[in-house]
């Protein structure tokens, strides 16, 4: 199989602005808060932009290419193993946690979320919550859910357009308003709210908080917040790479490409671009397709040799 174009599913919620349905020329929704730019999950799936497979889900594209498409590190223990996207947070998130494989696939027949954010844009001030500030017991924690008091006990941080955060499953977390990223995480849309603002939807309601569960699998123990890229910028003639973060799930590393940057599929995972900013072209099994900003492109395993031409930014993931 060639390397595919994707259109991404695009998700309207309360939380979203406007600068996905900007980029993805949408004016069918008020707002566009995420966008699913690689996606085999249920909830919402890519789908094919040209070439043979034209107009149809990724999945199925997949189905047709077999097992080897996404290479010798997938274990098929859930479907495609990750899910990648923009996420466009006008407005701050719910606070919430993700549980693990176990609990997830006992309780909601889905994978756990173990997940990466690169930071593409920041308001001033602008901050992230990781974690609690101390130690709560479950007892305590329930309380200040309750009373609408758990804001004090949370670890808020103030972030930057090119910070990283790696979050576990089980790590509470939100995303504050005026941030713009994209996610690398494990193919899963399980999400427990603790506290929401008290804010409400279209119709005036209050959206359901998870309280029991998120208090099964969250971590209560302070966690120290380092943003930093996992590896350093390594400078090479026509480009320069920074792992980003890497972890059992996928591996995430920022391409800055001035010329050219050389790579290779091989045999044990697929690759993912996803261009951030910039444009030029993407040259494999033959044949050139063009990159632009916001573009998505999986290139199966055991493709081979392929090649990125022109000043663009771009994430690359592999499992």
């Amino acid at each position: 199989m060639k390397p595919l174009k994707l259109k991404p599913a695009l998700k309207e919620i309360i939380w979203g602005g406007q600068k996905l349905k900007q980029l993805y020329h949408n004016d069918a929704m008020d707002n566009i808060a995420e966008a699913w730019v690689l996606s085999c999950h249920k909830d919402g799936q890519s789908v094919v932009d040209g070439g043979e497979f034209d107009g149809r889900p990724l999945g199925e594209a997949l189905v047709n290419a077999g097992a080897e498409a996404l290479g010798t590190h997938w274990e098929e223990n859930g479907g495609f193993p990750i899910l990648i996207k923009l996420i466009d947070a006008k407005e701050r998130l719910s606070v919430q946690v993700h549980p693990d494989d176990d609990y997830a696939r006992e309780h909601e027949n889905d994978s756990g979320k173990t997940e990466a954010w690169y930071l593409l844009d920041c308001d001033a001030g602008a901050e992230l919550i990781f974690g609690f500030r101390e130690r709560l017991s479950k007892e305590a924690l329930r309380k200040e859910i309750a009373a609408g008091t758990l804001l004090p006990h949370v670890n808020a941080v103030s972030v930057k357009a090119g910070d990283v955060a790696f979050i576990p499953a089980g790590t509470l977390h939100a995303i504050g308003g005026g941030i713009l990223l994209a996610e690398v995480q494990q193919s899963s849309n399980t999400t427990y709210r603790v506290f929401d603002y008290n804010r409400k939807d279209k119709t005036g309601n209050t959206r359901e908080l998870h309280v029991e569960k998120a208090l099964d699998v969250l971590n209560t123990e302070p966690i120290h917040a380092d943003f930093s890229p996992l590896g350093q910028r390594e400078a090479h003639t026509g480009y320069a790479k920074t792992l980003l973060a890497q972890c059992d799930y996928f591996s995430m590393t920022l391409l800055e490409i001035t010329n050219t940057y050389e790579s290779v599929a091989d045999e044990t995972s697929f690759v993912s671009l996803l261009a951030l900013s910039g444009g030029g072209a993407l040259t494999a099994a033959g044949e050139a397709l063009p990159l632009y900003t916001g573009d998505s492109i999986f290139i199966p395993a055991g493709t081979g040799a392929f090649s990125l031409q022109g000043a663009l930014q771009v994430l690359e993931t592999r499992i």
